[in-house]
């Protein structure tokens, strides 16, 4: 099989996986099992959890011991095993526990497909910068296929996502191992010290104030970014309760019409080059967040019926508010970090959004929804219990604020770098007039 297509394959089933029930566990969660906010905001922190440390764990393990495809495959099986086991579980406190462990198997399988990925590729002489994305961008449609998989099979609400998840989740385990070998390699490029594999070292960039605030900003970013995966099904699930939206396309199918939001996820990538360069990183992760602010924003205003075309704005939006914090912001570490902390600076920069931020976004999110937003007299399964449109509108604001103090407070520089394409580098993010 040609190099590329099986590259495919492996980042089509990766994400895949995740589709299948990371937009529809919410629907799953309130409409079938009927467990708290809280509990769920818990739940849901676990890929946050596991991701302040699993990625770095699972790349000291493929660099000293084990090739990366095979450590890869072992991952992918045993998270097979727990998301079969899922269904099973009928206690919100040891569903915790659970869930945790499968994004313990899970979250360091995105690095160590990065890693087989750029290894293969680098084996052919080709070059990366130009392959792996059009490559990279089956993933989403692997995520947009399994979610509306899960969707026209009405396995929103159903453990049968889980069962989904899981069966892919053992293909991809067993094909990795046909993957070409990704063995140990420790060289100079790699840190000598337990400190620098762990990416501590890179804390260093903290000294600066204005990367402080950078990162401060980026795990804000990583907080609302957990709110819409949450609550977006569910929110629309909560309508089919309302006779006069019965019946209604997104109410039927909502993981669908939540999954325009990738599709504009893979549009917005194409434009990230043409806004750096002719707005800087200041403006673009501005637009981040006032584009955040209006996908909260149409989401508290639209519904499946007239207001529909809200709803569906909303999830245009996303491609917006999601790509120019996410890669936008990995792109100025990579132009601002010194070369030999620039590995352990991305490795912090995904500890800022999607582990500390992770966390913090969905527990401070279940606390406040159940705290504020939430009738705790309502016990009838066929209401709406939640304030959705006082939900979004919040969330909204949150996302507003965050826009507001990013302006006075960010005043981005070129930090010093090694040489003269890299100092050329970081000035492709400075603001521009």
């Amino acid at each position: 099989m040609n190099l590329k297509l099986r590259l495919i394959v492996m980042n089509f089933l990766q994400y895949f996986i995740w589709g299948a029930w990371l937009l529809t566990i919410g629907a799953y969660w309130f409409q079938n099992r009927h467990w708290s906010g809280t509990q769920f905001g818990a739940i849901f922190s676990t890929m946050g959890i596991a991701a302040l440390f699993m990625p770095s764990v699972a790349g000291i393990i493929a660099d000293k011991w084990i090739n990366a495809e095979r450590l890869y495959g072992i991952f992918q099986i045993a998270g097979a095993i727990v998301l079969f086991c899922i269904p099973l579980v009928d206690d919100p406190d040891t569903l915790f526990w659970v869930m945790l462990l499968n994004m313990i198997f899970y979250m360091p399988t995105i690095s160590l497909a990065i890693a087989v990925a750029y290894n293969a590729l680098k084996r052919e002489n080709l070059d990366v910068v130009t392959v792996y994305p059009p490559i990279r961008v089956w993933g989403t449609i692997g995520f947009i296929v399994a979610t509306w998989t899960v969707s026209l099979l009405h396995f929103e609400t159903s453990a049968l996502q889980f069962r989904v998840a899981a069966a892919a989740s053992l293909l991809l385990g067993l094909y990795a191992f046909t993957l070409p070998p990704c063995p140990p390699r420790l060289d100079k490029a790699h840190s000598r010290t337990l400190a620098d594999r762990l990416g501590l070292t890179s804390f260093v960039l903290f000294r600066d104030p204005q990367m402080a605030v950078f990162f401060l900003f980026a795990m804000l970013l990583g907080a609302a970014l957990q709110l819409t995966n949450a609550y977006g099904d569910t929110f629309l699930h909560d309508f089919a309760k309302l006779p006069a939206y019965q019946g209604l396309l997104a109410v039927k199918y909502p993981a669908i019409i939540i999954s325009i939001s990738q599709v504009s996820e893979t549009l917005f990538i194409l434009t990230i080059p043409f806004f750096l360069k002719r707005f800087g990183i200041k403006a673009v992760m501005t637009m981040s967040m006032l584009a955040w602010f209006f996908r909260f924003g149409l989401f508290a205003y639209g519904d499946p019926g007239p207001g529909l075309w809200m709803i569906v704005l909303s999830c245009v939006v996303y491609g917006m508010a999601f790509d120019f914090f996410n890669i936008s912001g990995s792109l100025f570490v990579e132009g601002q970090a010194d070369p030999k902390i620039r590995a352990s600076a991305q490795g912090l920069y995904m500890l800022m959004t999607n582990g500390v931020g992770a966390v913090l976004g969905s527990l401070i999110a279940g606390w406040a929804i159940d705290t504020f937003f939430t009738d705790r007299a309502c016990n009838d399964v066929t209401a709406v219990c939640k304030d959705w449109h006082g939900i979004w509108s919040a969330f909204a604001i949150y996302a507003l604020l965050m826009a507001i103090l990013f302006v006075p407070l960010f005043r981005p520089r070129r930090l010093p770098a090694a040489s003269e394409a890299e100092r050329a580098l970081a000035d492709d993010f400075i603001d521009r007039p």
